[in-house]
């Protein structure tokens, strides 16, 4: 059924992530213990301010190899769930192969408007451009990535200069059936500014090669999200590999990033070559 054809009770539980993986809180939760400790390690440079307001603000991990590569990647929770603090564990699977991580905080809805989430993920992006060197951060090539929201977050990046690749992971592209449910209540998008936010409404040529991922077993609107994304940006002639990944669900996808032989930590290595 095409969401369109939906009503508002049956749309809002096709993009029910959490309602549809019954360990999603235990998937966050683990999270949030294995990024306590990488925070805690020697040689993190933290919250580095890259906005004025509380959650403008990035971490950074080295890696320790020289002319390193850096990831910066953005959370997911519908742009109004989570931090950054709970997703430094994204960091461990790159890491491991000497490439730099960082991850940027941004306002959550309803205290940001959606445009304001978007111009700030932009925010972040451009400081780290412009700043990472002078941290010590030789950034010889800058793959963004993101998860869900963050997905949204990095696509809405990608024209930026130095943006070479990015990691789009179960990200969400057309915010129009978004703006139609119950998500809509906190980030109160009206459909123009929906159709202003969506990156599949937007694609133009780009040098950013993409690698477009989800979970074969996900909602099938989360699939049909990444498909369509993948398809729109071939047909304007960029450069996109799509990565189904088997038995892979909303969050336990993001174990193979977490790992370092998972097949998103692969992929970032592809990227970042």
């Amino acid at each position: 059924m095409h969401w369109r054809e939906m009503d508002r009770e049956t749309l809002d539980r096709a993009y029910n992530n959490m309602g549809a993986v019954a360990d999603s809180q235990e998937w966050l939760a683990r999270w949030r213990e294995a990024s306590g400790a990488r925070r805690a390690m020697p040689g993190a440079v933290l919250d580095q301010a890259y906005g004025p307001r509380e959650r403008n603000r990035i971490d950074l991990f080295p890696s320790g190899a020289a002319d390193a590569p850096l990831l910066l990647f953005f959370h997911g929770g519908y742009w109004q769930r989570n931090a950054k603090e709970g997703f430094a564990c994204m960091a461990d699977g790159p890491l491991a192969h000497g490439i730099d991580v960082a991850l940027a905080g941004y306002t959550l809805c309803p205290a940001a408007t959606m445009t304001e989430v978007v111009a700030e993920a932009r925010a972040a992006v451009s400081w780290i451009i412009a700043k990472a060197r002078r941290l010590g951060f030789p950034m010889r090539r800058l793959v963004l990535a993101g998860w869900s929201a963050g997905g949204h977050l990095a696509a809405s990046c990608l024209d930026l200069p130095a943006v070479d690749a990015a990691l789009l992971v179960s990200g969400l592209y057309d915010l129009a059936p978004i703006q139609a449910g119950g998500l809509n209540d906190a980030l109160r998008m009206d459909v123009a500014e929906a159709e202003r936010l969506s990156p599949i409404r937007h694609i133009a040529p780009c040098r950013a090669r993409l690698v477009i991922a989800w979970g074969e077993e996900e909602l099938p609107e989360l699939r049909r999200q990444s498909a369509d994304f993948a398809s729109a940006w071939r047909a304007a002639g960029n450069a996109a590999e799509t990565l189904p990944v088997p038995g892979a669900n909303h969050f336990s996808i993001l174990d193979d990033l977490v790992r370092p032989d998972g097949v998103l930590t692969r992929a970032v290595l592809s990227l970042s070559a």
